[in-house]
């Protein structure tokens, strides 16, 4: 995707799978683009559809929170393009967990009963429940991998203010609440996601995607209790199933590692995994948008055009 000119434009930042543009000191134009990551690297094939099908998901659960919390997106005017407020970022991703499950779980397996200061308890099995939600947030990272940090080093780093840290902590746990509803309705459980947050004038935001593949995990409710009581894997709707094949090709984003090729087949695969996903969380059929670069730049322009008149 190349990069674009708008009216207004006042920066513009390549992120791993989006684009964004700022217009003016209010206002930023995020382009989802179908590039995909792991383990904080942009894999080398881009997926079909994968930017639609985040936007959209992003787009619909954004609406489906907005009496939870104020949150940044004003419109879409295409299919992968989001237009919002500008807002300040906390350098904080805020991660829930229900479940011990991907990074949780290799934390556990590997001995360690703790994950960013929170105590994990003895005895789980891998993709159990906990008691109740857990928040187990990391850095957001300008460049490289994101780290997990504790609340107190949080506080003591003064990436929030003790208000600000409670107040992230119960919208952290009230989206996640309300995400576990939307998912229960279509049959699945929403597992584990993160949730990014900035302020406009002392008021806070959500930002970014929500409960999409790339920011959250999801089981199929059906079996999930049968699976558990026989050890058998939990099929998931995520990106896990990616991180996973680049762990069985010996790549975890680490210095000296090669990532391995991507066939056809598995780019198309990934894809059908990416619009499966869309119908589930959904409920309703996925319906491939192409739009041509001069189309979407007209799109764009209108609504910025109406945006600050």
């Amino acid at each position: 995707m190349s990069s674009y000119s708008f009216p207004g434009q006042t920066g513009y930042y390549k992120g791993k799978v989006r684009d964004v543009y700022s217009i003016g000191e209010d206002w930023l134009v995020m382009i989802a683009s179908d590039r995909i990551s792991a383990f904080d690297v942009i894999l080398p094939r881009p997926i079909p559809f994968k930017g639609q099908v985040l936007n959209q998901i992003a787009a619909y659960m954004l609406e489906a929170t907005r009496d939870i919390c104020p949150n940044w997106l004003v419109s879409s005017p295409a299919p992968t393009v989001s237009i919002g407020k500008r807002c300040k970022p906390f350098k904080i991703e805020m991660v829930v967990r229900g479940y011990l499950t991907g990074h949780a779980w290799r934390t556990y397996a590997s001995g360690k009963r703790e994950l960013c200061g929170v105590p994990l308890p003895d005895g789980m099995r891998e993709n159990e429940a906990f008691t109740s939600p857990l928040i187990t947030p990391s850095t957001k990272a300008a460049e490289g991998h994101d780290e997990d940090i504790s609340e107190k080093e949080i506080l003591e780093q003064g990436l929030a203010k003790p208000a600000e840290w409670e107040q992230l902590k119960q919208y952290a746990l009230q989206l996640f609440a309300r995400g576990q509803e939307i998912a229960k309705r279509q049959g699945l459980i929403l597992v584990d996601t993160k949730y990014e947050f900035g302020t406009i004038e002392n008021k806070i935001y959500l930002m970014d995607e929500v409960h999409t593949p790339d920011s959250s995990r999801y089981f199929f409710a059906e079996g999930y209790q049968e699976r558990q009581q026989k050890g058998e894997r939990q099929p998931q709707l995520s990106k896990e199933f990616v991180r996973e094949w680049l762990i069985a090709n010996n790549f975890m984003g680490r210095e000296g590692q090669q990532v391995p090729p991507m066939s056809d087949e598995w780019v198309d695969t990934i894809s059908k995994r990416y619009i499966e996903l869309y119908e589930k969380v959904i409920g309703q059929p996925f319906v491939p948008t192409p739009i041509a670069e001069e189309d979407l730049v007209n799109n764009i322009c209108d609504a910025l055009d109406r945006l600050v008149r």
